[in-house]
């Protein structure tokens, strides 16, 4: 048995979660919005379009990405992250236009931020006992969350210094130089590794003696896809990241025209540190009560906010609604892929994940898109925030009725067991 190695399982945690601080800067795309809207005169609706490709993207790109980490490692998958990621920010700065845009940021970067994004939790988590999976998850993935409280004020101060040619190209050289160096950090386990606090002996003397069948613990993605719990996280995935990735592509404009906030940017640093504060409290939370019931409640306190949302029109009520949304879709960014491992096993993690989040892609598509179409036609959000509070709803019903396909199957297999002793073998 391979001797459990604690340190090396934070150093793959932090060099993680540094790589999605580089990849976050999606979620400061509220700003370079702004400045696509007064600098060179885009619609709002125009400035979604490479935003809301670049979500799809992501999600899609994370199915090859989290495939290709689980046959070759988490590694080499990085490093040609930080490759798209460094050319998808040069040729976007280089064809400031719509296609250029959705073409390069869209499409190049985007699937950089999928590879990228991909490799770093599935590895981590490998490295530790499931009752961490949530922590270890929230930890990696808050990086993502937490990048837009220095990546916004920077692309600001670099947008109204250099203008927003330069900014892409400082942007792209930074990002692909760090995501490279990060990248050395990261690997899964060796063969036969196994966590502290994890005891397969024990586990086993268990199974005889209470004469259960062992549990599906690794399911391949085909299988994956004929349960029912896939479709019921897929859909609340969806749901949930609907309504935080509307408000996020369009923090700044929401600032200044529903709140008169001078300073709307800094919205988004706001919204970045609940964002990280949901990621973790959320992975710990839920390791101590439960995936279902705090996605639940997750749900619920969405619902609450966007019922107020059109009524926020002064900057602290509106912060304090900010503050909400981005805790609660932070969290969601963490459960979702706690709750995969704890469904579907973490030997496929990496493709069972990536099949998961598409689910984001689609939230991130309609979303923003809606919020732009919205607010051309009718010079507010509010329509937008009604939406998004009922589709949170109905997220939360959908928490009410879900578990572990294990947890049913073993139920059954005891069930079996009990009535007859002698199981017919086929």
């Amino acid at each position: 048995m391979e001797k459990r190695r604690f340190g090396a399982g934070w150093v793959v945690t932090f060099a993680g979660l540094g790589v999605n601080l580089m990849l976050g800067v999606l979620y400061a795309w509220g700003v370079i919005s702004a400045a696509l809207i007064d600098q060179l005169g885009w619609s709002a609706t125009m400035t979604q379009i490479p935003y809301m490709v670049a979500c799809a993207v992501f999600a899609l790109s994370m199915v090859p990405g989290g495939r290709l980490q689980d046959r070759l490692g988490p590694r080499p998958i990085i490093m040609g992250a930080a490759v798209l990621a460094g050319i998808g920010f040069l040729m976007s700065g280089l064809y400031l236009t719509i296609i250029g845009l959705t073409l390069f940021f869209g499409v190049v970067f985007g699937m950089g931020m999928g590879m990228g994004y991909a490799a770093p939790t599935p590895a981590a988590v490998k490295w530790f006992s499931p009752q961490k999976r949530g922590l270890i998850s929230g930890i990696v993935v808050s990086g993502f969350g937490l990048a837009p409280l220095y990546i916004a004020p920077v692309t600001n101060y670099l947008l109204t210094t250099y203008g927003l040619q330069r900014t892409f190209f400082i942007l792209g050289g930074v990002f692909f130089t760090l995501i490279m160096i990060l990248a050395q950090f990261i690997k899964n386990p060796p063969v036969g590794y196994v966590p502290a606090g994890v005891d397969p002996e024990a586990a086993s003397r268990k199974q005889l003696l209470t004469h259960q069948a062992p549990e599906k613990v690794d399911y391949e993605w085909n299988e994956v896809l004929k349960t029912k719990q896939f479709y019921k996280l897929w859909t609340m995935f969806c749901f949930g990241t609907f309504a935080g990735l509307l408000i996020i592509g369009q923090l700044s404009k929401i600032g200044l025209e529903q709140a008169g906030m001078a300073n709307a940017y800094m919205l988004v640093g706001i919204y970045a540190i609940f964002n990280c504060a949901g990621r973790v409290g959320c992975g710990v939370i839920s390791d101590k009560f439960g995936r279902m019931r705090t996605l639940f409640a997750m749900f619920v306190l969405q619902v609450a906010v966007y019922v107020f949302f059109p009524s926020l029109n002064s900057p602290l009520l509106l912060i304090a609604g900010v503050s909400v949304v981005g805790f609660t879709f932070g969290g969601m960014l963490t459960l979702f892929p706690a709750t995969t491992v704890d469904y579907f096993g973490v030997k496929n993690f990496g493709i069972n994940y990536g099949m998961v989040i598409t689910a984001w892609g689609i939230g991130g598509v309609f979303g923003p898109l809606l919020g732009g179409i919205v607010r051309d036609l009718t010079g507010t959000y509010a329509l937008s925030y009604v939406v998004s509070g009922v589709l949170s709803a109905a997220g939360a019903v959908m928490t009410l009725f879900t578990k572990a396909p294990a947890a049913q199957g073993v139920d059954q297999v005891v069930s079996s067991l009990s009535s007859d002793p002698e199981p017919k073998t086929d």
